[in-house]
């Protein structure tokens, strides 16, 4: 069995290294005393470290970016650091990263107890990330595969596109972790049906981590609606409706944690003895539409 948690991350204004260094070892100290073992954090978590920069840089969009750039590397040691001395594997979300070619870039680091497993960029950028903030896309997916289980990590939009899941599932991934950020409702639901549609389409979970809350002083995540949730196949042994544990409220106002224990293996099963097999017959309808 693998114990969970995926946090409902509320966009705070923390003002210092050392006030966010602290909340974010406490909040990880929580979960990880919740009994977790794999901690999810959302799309564009790292944005929070743009409150560290002066009010007027931190409310220009395309300043804040650009001048929170130093304290990201800072912040990959924290998360590292946090994942060793808790000994978890740890998923802290996605910052915007300007590369060597002078594009910013949507980037998720995956640490293990051992310190850094891998990176994976978002693929399908929204129109605010292409038209209005430039953060260009990322290129291929990744399998990570770690004594707990093989993952994917597909940032919130790459959820709606069919395909990136399915070359995951190709590879040889039994969960699907889907940071996400969405300011409006219809957004969240956006991410949700297409989370659940890749757990249905190919008989894995996927695991669900938004962020909450109001944050005025940031106009690139300036209004956050989401709900943390695990989804699965609605076959035998899982819930009828696909939803395995879902958080209690949409959006709180502050960070809570989701927790959840789920065996992979028997989720893993269904691919051979669940009720329907839609793992298996995925490439028959490319045959029977021609």
């Amino acid at each position: 069995m693998l114990k969970i948690a995926a946090c409902q991350y509320a966009i705070d204004l923390i003002e210092s290294w050392e006030d966010y260094a602290h909340h974010l070892v406490t909040l990880c100290r929580e979960a990880k005393e919740g009994g977790a073992e794999l901690l999810l954090l959302p799309e564009y978590s790292a944005m929070v470290l743009a409150g560290q920069l002066a009010p007027d840089v931190r409310s220009d969009l395309h300043g804040s970016i650009a001048a929170m750039q130093p304290l990201i590397p800072r912040w990959v040691e924290l998360c590292e650091e946090i994942a060793r001395d808790l000994q978890i594997y740890f998923v802290p979300g996605s910052a915007p990263v300007k590369d060597a070619d002078g594009l910013y870039r949507n980037r998720a680091w995956f640490f293990g107890p051992n310190g850094l497993i891998g990176t994976q960029d978002k693929l399908m950028m929204t129109r605010f990330e292409r038209e209005e903030w430039f953060v260009a896309a990322g290129r291929g997916v990744k399998l990570f595969e770690t004594p707990i289980g093989r993952f994917g990590i597909l940032i919130c939009y790459d959820n709606e596109f069919p395909m990136l899941a399915r070359t995951l599932t190709e590879l040889g991934a039994d969960m699907i972790l889907a940071p996400s950020c969405t300011d409006k409702e219809a957004g969240y639901y956006r991410v949700r049906i297409g989370a659940q549609a890749r757990a249905l389409e190919n008989q894995l979970a996927v695991l669900v981590s938004p962020t909450v809350g109001l944050a005025p002083w940031s106009p690139a995540v300036d209004e956050n609606v989401g709900r943390a949730a695990l989804y699965v196949p609605s076959d035998y042994g899982m819930p009828a409706s696909g939803v395995f544990a879902e958080s209690a409220e949409l959006s709180p106002s502050s960070s809570t944690w989701l927790f959840a224990e789920i065996d992979l293996s028997e989720v893993r099963r269904l691919r051979t003895e669940g009720q329907v097999a839609t793992h298996r017959d995925w490439p028959e309808q490319f045959e029977l539409v021609r």
